[in-house]
């Protein structure tokens, strides 16, 4: 996603220094994976999604309505930025309704629908020269109507393909991966470029989709990953019109020889490579040692296979860790080092590229796949072999992934309680999930090592307690469906809401709990006893501890 809509009155072929800095700084963000349901312990479907960067924490249920013949549904751009003053929404147009919507959770980008089909995204930028800021869709609206409309993945492509050729995509490349209860999914799309107009007759859109082989996992990390095409074979292809066209008219293919969507449309400038490719790395290696992908390569001449088999089945929490990493125990360690701090933190703010050492104006620190300005991030399962409102379930946490607790809430819910689904983000707000996590994450910073055991032993006591209840709930609300689906749906809802409250009301405390134990550099423990751990001795040494006052020698 982008840190920001990058909206500029004219566009130009040929990039300025500032479109190239500003295509860098912007849009480093987001990590989304996705893995076929032979690839998982139980045969679900699962995808996931960092939210990295200031959007709309808020998960509110949209419930699903009947419309009569010649109804209308609004398209607004800004959509992912509601909790953000200065990007107000902007209503563009108008759309034909459908006769039935289905209800949806709507976020800064809505994730899962009543049918158990979930959607995660990350930005690809893409090529400069494809921008079109007439066309109506941003990648999020699409979302909303693709989770309104479609019941399949598949189904989902096919609309928001359409409707993105009909009135125009007007954004910097996306990437979204789908789940349903059979396929998953990965979906890529462009803009038209500046001379599209509607009612040109040409597509407003460029956009191809692959399928993940049911053995595998895909992951998209801010740069385009699909690259031979073979829209014939529509078993495991999709694409748009005149997909090959466009890029043949303007240099980026030539006839005759192998098109690739990523070279064609996929293009990134070069520093922003390290960011994307290294986390691709990082999840790879991760699920399949033995392969030995080397991170150290130079990105440009890095081609990660777009697929890859893990060598062990996948669970909901192998996932939850992944997006949790650090690179611990690499050479990129990010707990590790000066830039650390004594105590191990692994946030890196940004820094302007007018700071930065003579030479590394256009560089960035290491971007790890948690990172502490996400918003939001979640785990999904979709489930064949349960009914729809029990099977398709979303882990959602709050603010980094590695300081939260990820909270199940399930497709057939009815709601999502007040400190889910209010909320402000730009004022402390006590009423606030989001802020709940956000605020212990911040305080952690003081004393990392130290602190995040205490934060780790609180999440993991809460997450084992929804693992271990996961089966016997599930259990409950299938075997009532088949009695009285809507007392199923209740129990869901209702066991949902109350874990959620349960554990950001516990989490709250948590957060005074570390004020009151660690301040002004000591550890305080019940009863008042005190200790100074100070600092590692490795760092004092490198930073001149002491050297200002030792006696000077005779």
């Amino acid at each position: 996603m982008h840190a920001s809509r990058r909206t500029s009155k004219t566009l130009s072929l040929a990039l300025t220094l500032g479109l190239l800095l500003s295509i860098q700084s912007a849009a480093l963000a987001c990590t989304s994976i996705l893995v076929g349901k032979k690839a998982t312990v139980d045969g679900s479907v699962m995808t996931s999604h960092t939210v990295d960067g200031w959007y709309d924490q808020r998960v509110v249920v949209v419930p699903g309505k009947t419309f009569p013949a010649g109804s209308t549904a609004p398209v607004y751009k800004n959509l992912c930025y509601q909790t953000k003053p200065t990007a107000p929404l902007q209503k563009v147009g108008e759309i034909p309704q459908v006769a039935q919507t289905y209800t949806y959770f709507h976020s800064g980008y809505p994730f899962m629908n009543e049918h158990q089909l979930m959607i995660g995204e990350t930005t690809i930028d893409g090529r400069e020269e494809c921008v079109n800021e007439t066309g109506w869709f941003t990648i999020e609206q699409l979302e909303v109507f693709a989770l309104q409309r479609a019941k399949t993945a598949r189904e989902a492509i096919k609309i928001m393909g359409a409707l993105a050729e009909q009135y125009g995509y007007g954004d910097y490349g996306e990437a979204l991966t789908l789940a349903d209860t059979q396929e998953a999914w990965l979906f890529e799309i462009v803009g038209p470029g500046p001379l599209w107009k509607p009612g040109s007759g040409k597509p407003g859109a460029h956009w191809v989709a692959v399928r993940v082989p049911d053995d595998s996992v895909t992951v998209s990390t801010n740069t385009s990953r699909i690259g031979e095409v073979n829209p014939a074979d529509q078993d495991h292809f999709l694409a748009s019109t005149n997909l090959t066209d466009f890029a043949k008219d303007q240099g980026w293919w030539k006839p005759g020889t192998t098109f690739s969507f990523k070279k064609a449309y996929g293009e990134n400038p070069y520093p922003r490579l390290f960011n994307q490719k290294r986390r691709l790395w990082r999840v790879y290696s991760t699920l399949a040692p033995s392969q030995k992908f080397d991170p150290a390569q130079d990105p440009r001449n890095t081609d990660y296979p777009l697929f890859v088999k893990p060598e062990k089945k996948l669970s909901v929490r192998d996932i939850m860790a992944i997006l949790r990493d650090h690179y611990e125990g690499t050479p990129y360690d990010l707990t590790k080092g000066l830039a650390a701090d004594p105590f191990g933190t692994p946030d890196r703010w940004k820094t302007p590229a007018s700071l930065a050492p003579k030479g590394y104006e256009n560089t960035e620190w290491e971007r790890a796949i948690s990172i502490f300005r996400c918003s939001y991030s979640f785990v999904s399962q979709s489930r064949s072999w349960l009914p729809d409102p029990v099977g398709g379930v979303a882990w959602v946490g709050m603010d980094a992934p590695h300081s939260t607790v990820y909270l199940p809430f399930y497709c057939g819910n009815t709601s999502t309680p007040k400190c889910i689904a209010e909320g402000k983000r730009a004022e402390f707000d006590r009423d606030s999930a989001f802020w709940a996590f956000q605020f212990v994450s911040n305080w952690a910073n003081l004393r990392w090592d130290a602190m995040m055991k205490d934060i780790r032993a609180a999440q993991k006591g809460y997450e084992d307690d929804a693992f271990l209840n996961q089966p016997s709930i599930e259990k409950q609300a299938a075997d009532l469906y088949k009695k009285n689906p809507a007392e199923a749906v209740k129990l869901l809802t209702d066991y949902s809401n109350a874990n959620a409250t349960k554990v950001v009301e516990g989490w709250w405390k948590l957060g005074w709990t570390l004020v009151g134990k660690y301040h002004d550099g000591y550890i305080t423990e019940p009863g008042g006893k005190q200790t100074s751990p100070g600092y590692p001795t490795e760092w004092l040494k490198k930073v001149g501890f002491g050297e200002t006052m030792l006696q000077p020698k005779n």
